[in-house]
């Protein structure tokens, strides 16, 4: 076999493995998501005031949450190079140190999503009803945050050992609980009377219809199902016998403890600036009007669907990279990185295809209004340019997490989201007097492309130096 071919033919085996990896990873981020846009339909059909409150309450506790779980993040390349060295008695004092780290993340998010929503509520100006309601629904969110921090633990740990699918079907059990749950608590009796019908039992008819407070209830209900769920599959299931996760539990080690937070924060603080870079930008962009706003989160919404691809494919990268580097197969893992960013520069020219065949018909499934349709199309062929950076940036990012090199990456991420992104955003959209006119919201989309540009060229610069230097420290031992 020639040289040509066998690399090709490694190509192919590599791009297999990584994208049989990935795909259960994708069907629970869209899982997930299925989860939030029925929380925002059914809570829109009780009414607008309920609409309101949780959309509200959500733009504080699903950052909270992601700055969380991105730190429990952390257990996966720890978790995959144990694995890959093949020193899985090692592994199960690492999971327990992640799940105290869990137990202590959840508790003070839920005690800080209970005690200090009502102040925020107060200084952002939120309307007296609006407020009320988003309190109640957070108090009841709250409760199902600690369950969100043992599972992400777990998921972690399952991804780290090369076994991804039970984070999808543990979604689709979250999904499976969270529809009919906000269906029940929102409407109460009298949605249930209009489904069925005089039919429905005369208990269930006498259920109050509690709105928002009970798609927060629904929301934490489905937390403790995918949790429980997660331990249950980890107690039974043969693709972790090596590691005898659930034998005894092992007392905090503050060593395994400041390692997990060492990878894990930077990785958590990386996704917290993303997640509130958007939402920065949608305040910013307030002024411009309600046509404006609607069609910015239209366009918003359709490339995040998009984005899930290129997100599973990094999740996974993460693991692959991890395992070659615990085999001590480092040029291997070079190998797998760089073969990882070819395959999603390939599927960002997936999604810029996808994006100009089905722009326009997705578009109308959330408006009618031609003004929002319009500005939205426009928006949405401007997000195809940088379809190639935002998959690029996403999957380094992933490789150089599979390096445990996540401090470097968080630096690149706050430069190039928040001074290169927001900033030449802010001034492209406002305008300079004397220099260039406003852009308006089309300056903030094209500051977006140039923060993503400028963080896939800076992870690509970094990923380059890590690998080779990792891999001539290798040589020079050997």
């Amino acid at each position: 076999m020639s040289s040509t071919a066998n690399r090709l033919h490694r190509c192919r085996v590599e791009t297999r493995s990584l994208v049989r990896l990935a795909l259960p990873i994708c069907g629970a981020q869209l899982a997930q998501a299925g989860m939030s846009a029925s929380d925002v339909i059914m809570s829109g059909r009780a009414s607008a005031t309920d609409l309101a409150a949780v959309s509200v309450g959500a733009s504080l506790w699903v950052p909270l949450m992601l700055l969380m779980t991105g730190t429990l993040m952390g257990v996966t390349p720890i978790v995959a190079q144990q694995a890959g060295a093949g020193r899985f008695d090692q592994v199960r004092g690492k999971v327990h140190q992640a799940l105290w780290v869990a137990l202590v993340l959840g508790c003070l998010s839920a005690l800080a999503m209970t005690l200090g929503a009502k102040a925020i509520f107060q200084l952002m100006e939120i309307p007296a009803e609006v407020a009320s309601l988003a309190t109640d629904y957070l108090k009841a969110v709250a409760f199902g945050i600690p369950a969100v921090a043992f599972y992400q633990a777990l998921r972690a740990f399952s991804d780290g050992m090369h076994h991804t699918r039970p984070s999808l079907w543990m979604s689709l059990v979250g999904l499976a609980v969270n529809i009919p749950g906000n269906f029940l608590l929102i409407y109460g009796g009298p949605g249930l009377v209009g489904l069925f019908g005089s039919e429905t039992p005369l208990f269930l008819q006498q259920l109050p219809a509690l709105g928002a407070f009970g798609c927060g209830i629904a929301t934490a209900v489905s937390m403790w199902a995918m949790c429980l769920g997660m331990v249950w599959y980890t107690t039974r299931s043969r693709a972790y016998a090596p590691v005898v996760l659930w034998e005894a539990p092992t007392p905090p080690r503050w060593r395994d403890i400041a390692e997990l937070t060492y990878i894990g924060l930077p990785i958590g603080l990386a996704i917290f600036f993303e997640v509130t870079l958007f939402t920065v930008i949608t305040l910013l962009v307030a002024y411009l009007g309600e046509i404006t706003v609607a069609a910015h989160q239209i366009a918003l919404n359709v490339t995040s669907i998009l984005f899930m691809l290129p997100l599973s494919l990094s999740m996974a990268l993460t693991v692959r990279v991890s395992n070659r580097l615990g085999a001590g197969n480092l040029a291997e893992a070079r190998f797998v990185a760089w073969n990882g960013t070819g395959v999603g520069f390939v599927l960002a020219l997936l999604n810029s295809a996808l994006i100009w065949l089905l722009a326009k018909p997705v578009v109308t499934l959330y408006t009618g209004n031609i003004e929002v349709q319009t500005l939205a199309m426009s928006l949405i062929l401007l997000a195809m340019l940088f379809q190639i950076s935002d998959s690029l940036q996403v999957n380094l990012a992933g490789a150089l997490r599979g390096y445990k090199d996540t401090r470097v990456v968080m630096g690149i991420t706050l430069f190039s989201y928040w001074f290169v992104g927001l900033g030449c955003g802010h001034l492209i959209g406002r305008g300079l007097d004397g220099m260039f006119d406003a852009l308006g919201i089309y300056g903030y989309w094209i500051g977006l492309n140039a923060g993503l540009t400028s963080a896939a060229t800076l992870l690509a610069w970094r990923l380059w130096r890590v690998s080779r230097r990792c891999q001539a420290k290798s040589a020079n031992y050997h």
